[in-house]
């Protein structure tokens, strides 16, 4: 990785993704975020997404992915169904699951990125934390990076920061970065499309606030002794 290389972020205004695109600035010359409209019921997130590249003075793009709106039915795209609260067990994911939707971010992203002579593609999947979503978690990043560069005769290379981390190492590592307030006050993580700290009652706010409350106690843990 060289500081003269450029990246695109895979960018929702979220959380993740914001620690991401700090990230990336940290260690990039040239910096794009790419971001989808997709129809999400949490459609704010653009509007958020938008704003924070602009703080940054980045060059931002928004995708039309309706499409994806149309194939994919699921709390997030239907207004109509009530997110599940709680995972329903195990080996089951979430009804807020969109099928299909990083392998889908990540390979217009990479068509975006070829356009741009961009080589690295950063994404805020997560392992640790990734809910039962099959398309977070590592042997698939690793697979479609390897599609993508047969598909595109281009040497891309997915960066994914997040992947081994909790929620609460993830809000450390905004704070290592200088901008945990930042992240804690201009994301939006919420399902409901509230910006902070959400609504509080859908589960991405609570694994947001359960991370922060964790980070924060940690750390003031060190502080004191």
């Amino acid at each position: 990785m060289n500081k003269q290389d450029k990246a695109l972020v895979v960018f929702s205004g979220g959380q993740d993704s914001t620690t991401c695109l700090l990230w990336a600035l940290q260690r990039f010359e040239k910096v794009y975020a790419v971001t989808f409209d997709y129809g999400q019921r949490h459609k704010k997130e653009i509007e958020c997404a938008r704003n924070i590249a602009k703080d940054f003075d980045i060059e931002h793009y928004v995708l039309d992915m309706a499409l994806l709106n149309q194939l994919a039915p699921c709390s997030l795209t239907r207004s109509d169904i009530p997110v599940d609260d709680e995972m329903p067990d195990a080996t089951t994911p979430p009804n807020s699951l969109v099928e299909g939707r990083n392998m889908l971010f990540l390979t217009f992203a990479a068509i975006l990125a070829k356009t741009k002579s961009c080589r690295h593609l950063i994404t805020g999947v997560c392992e640790t934390d990734f809910s039962g979503y099959p398309d977070c978690r590592d042997v698939f990043v690793k697979s479609l990076n390897v599609t993508l560069n047969l598909a595109m005769d281009y040497s891309f290379v997915i960066h994914t920061p997040l992947m081994w981390l909790d929620k609460s190492q993830t809000w450390e590592l905004a704070d290592s970065l200088g901008y945990l307030d930042y992240v804690i006050n201009n994301t939006l993580t919420c399902y409901n499309g509230i910006v902070g700290k959400g609504c509080g009652n859908c589960p991405a706010c609570k694994l947001r606030s359960r991370g922060l409350q964790n980070y924060l106690e940690s750390k003031n843990k060190i502080l004191d002794k």
